[in-house]
């Protein structure tokens, strides 16, 4: 069991992936509902911190890659949202359009503080995170009728 949590928290941090992926797959598995936003959470929110803090580092080494981000749809997606909506609207929508690792770097080099878009991206992160566990754990429930077609996770790892 600690394996799987462990596979939860790596894919939560990995750009992309993250916990807007792994939260309803992991619940509609079989898990816990709770164990599994906690971790989730910690995964994905370690990486935005690690980001935030690390900032002139990667953005010394993204130099290159920034233009082609911009110019990319994800990050023209970015780019939009941002003007838009400012800070706030790039924290907490961009997560579900453009991935929340995008969505710090780019609200930084954007013209963010470090500090608010801290405090957003982990009020965002928390957010996606109670939102998407909560519809995962109740949502699926409610289509499921047969408690024995529950949990796909826990059959593959024959977990009771």
């Amino acid at each position: 069991m600690l394996i799987t949590y462990l596979i939860i928290f790596l894919v939560a941090a990995i750009p992309f992936f993250e916990l807007i992926t792994i939260v309803p797959v992991a619940i509609v598995g079989g898990l816990p509902a709770i164990p599994v936003m906690i971790v989730a959470f910690s995964g994905n929110f370690l990486t935005i911190l690690l980001l935030i803090v690390f900032l002139d580092k990667i953005r010394s080494w993204m130099k290159k890659r920034r233009k082609k981000k911009t110019e990319s749809k994800r990050g023209q997606r970015a780019q939009s949202l941002w003007n838009k909506y400012g800070l706030p609207g790039l924290a907490f929508i961009g997560p579900f359009f453009v991935g929340s690792h995008l969505s710090a770097f780019l609200a930084l080099t954007f013209g963010g503080t470090r500090k608010k878009t801290f405090v957003l991206m982990t009020a965002s992160l928390l957010a996606w995170t109670i939102v998407l566990g909560s519809a995962a754990h109740f949502g699926f429930g409610y289509f499921i009728a047969d408690e024995e077609n529950l949990g796909f996770i826990t059959r593959l790892l024959k977990i009771d």
